[in-house]
């Protein structure tokens, strides 16, 4: 049963959003919610950074790096040739600003579910890999491997996406986030750890 502060945050939600990011955002926050389950999180938290994740997507390009400068928000190189990438870090904003999330594990949540980071937090790679795998996406090289693994291994999962994240990159003229590329190099040395300890 939805609480009344959900059911506020979900309403407000799908003002923002087109149809189909709304419909992406409760695929995302029911898997965070099973992923939290699985590894004991918060499953309040992981829902709220479900919900949230999203909530700066739809704003037009330049009207989120209009916004990114008014806020003085940093960003890297990439994300200024990048507007794809711009939604996290202002998102996190926006859920401080308008949504009143002050649980800062959230916030860092929405900031890296896009890009990913070194070294994140359970509930960071929670959102990043639900983010990846929720029931609505259908085009990502390796998914059933990946959706398998989430529920085994978050460390496992986030090397797989990384890898499949930079692999696909590497064929199109996108630049590669700095944080995407630590972030594989971070999970591709955990894998690379395991398979030694293996053999």
């Amino acid at each position: 049963m939805e609480n009344e502060y959900f059911s506020h945050i979900r309403k407000k939600i799908k003002k923002v959003l087109d149809k189909d990011r709304y419909r992406h955002t409760l695929g995302v926050a029911s898997t965070a919610v099973c992923l939290a389950m699985r590894y004991e999180v918060d499953l309040e938290r992981a829902k709220l950074a479900g919900l949230l994740h999203d909530c700066a997507k739809c704003i037009p390009d330049k009207k989120k790096y209009e916004l990114c400068t008014e806020f003085h928000i940093s960003l890297t190189e990439t994300e200024k040739h990048n507007p794809s990438l711009l939604h996290a870090k202002l998102g996190a904003y926006i859920a401080r600003e308008q949504y009143g999330i002050t649980d800062q594990e959230v916030l860092d949540s929405i900031t890296w579910h896009t890009t990913g980071k070194g070294d994140m937090t359970t509930l960071e790679k929670i959102i990043f890999i639900a983010d990846y795998i929720e029931p609505g996406r259908t085009k990502q090289k390796n998914l059933a491997l990946i959706r398998k693994m989430a529920f085994m291994n978050l460390d496992e999962a986030m090397y797989l996406i990384t890898r499949d994240t930079l692999e696909y990159l590497s064929k199109t003229s996108a630049p590669v986030d700095e944080k995407t590329r630590e972030a594989y190099e971070f999970y591709s040395e955990l894998h690379n750890n395991k398979t030694e300890e293996l053999k």
